[in-house]
């Protein structure tokens, strides 16, 4: 499985450190969504769910977290603690989200609005659609 993280532009004098990202240049996609989380508390556990059509970047941009990331076949874990570097879901992917640094704040810019239709939220229905995928192509 290869996992790809963005490095951003960053861009800083004695002021201080600003990151602008832009569709398309910096983000592989239009971006229709942006939300984030915060206050999550170190043993609990987000995500657990992929996306048929969706596609992500997460950004901590504050503290740390880790990410596991699942294409059905393997597994990795990505640790997010630069706020200027963001990891690239694409959809068909499970993640897993969690060993929230108490000062975490994860961003997330998304390819559509929320469409619940869009989520997988049961791991063997994960399984079962990246296999039907497969025998599509």
């Amino acid at each position: 499985m290869q996992v790809v993280k963005y490095a951003f532009q960053q861009h800083g004098d004695d002021r201080g450190m600003l990151v602008a990202l832009e569709e398309y240049y910096d983000i592989p996609f239009e971006i229709k969504r942006i939300y984030y989380m915060y206050d999550t508390k170190e043993e609990v556990h987000r995500g657990f769910h992929a996306h048929k059509n969706l596609e992500q970047i997460l950004i901590c941009i504050h503290g740390s977290c880790k990410v596991r990331l699942d294409n059905g076949t393997e597994q990795k874990i990505v640790l997010l603690e630069k706020p200027y570097e963001g990891l690239y879901i694409p959809n068909d992917m499970w993640r897993e989200m969690y060993d929230f640094s108490p000062d975490a704040v994860l961003m997330v810019l998304a390819s559509d609005y929320y469409r619940e239709e869009d989520y997988i939220r049961n791991y063997d229905e994960f399984l079962n659609f990246i296999r039907e995928k497969s025998n599509d192509r």
